[in-house]
């Protein structure tokens, strides 16, 4: 079934939400076409604690298990503001985790 999604999908660019096991696994990337760049939203904006640099960088291995690193990307997982209401997290936090996003690609794309 994901390989029939991915292929009907227009879009280049897909931002994959992958901040807790509700995500699921990597496997599903498998099926990404080869025309498309995958985003992978490790990070979450739900809480203010900080991801450790090793677990991301085991997400980011399993990921490239499925696809290649040239085609991955890393992001937070969504905007800092996932309601209406938004999400229990301080400026200082959101600069943190941008900062890791940073950290990360530096360490892992470079």
């Amino acid at each position: 079934m994901s390989r029939e999604l991915f292929g009907k999908l227009k879009p280049k660019r897909l931002l994959l939400e992958y901040d807790d096991e509700r995500s699921g696994s990597f496997e599903v990337l498998k099926d990404v076409p080869e025309d498309k760049f995958i985003v992978l939203g490790l990070i979450t904006t739900k809480k203010p604690e900080l991801e450790s640099l090793e677990s991301l960088r085991q997400k980011v291995a399993q990921a490239k298990r499925y696809i290649p690193p040239e085609r991955l990307g890393l992001s937070p997982q969504c905007g800092f503001a996932s309601s209406i209401i938004g999400n229990n997290i301080s400026a200082e936090d959101q600069r943190k985790k941008l900062e890791l996003v940073t950290k990360t690609v530096q360490a892992l794309w470079r």
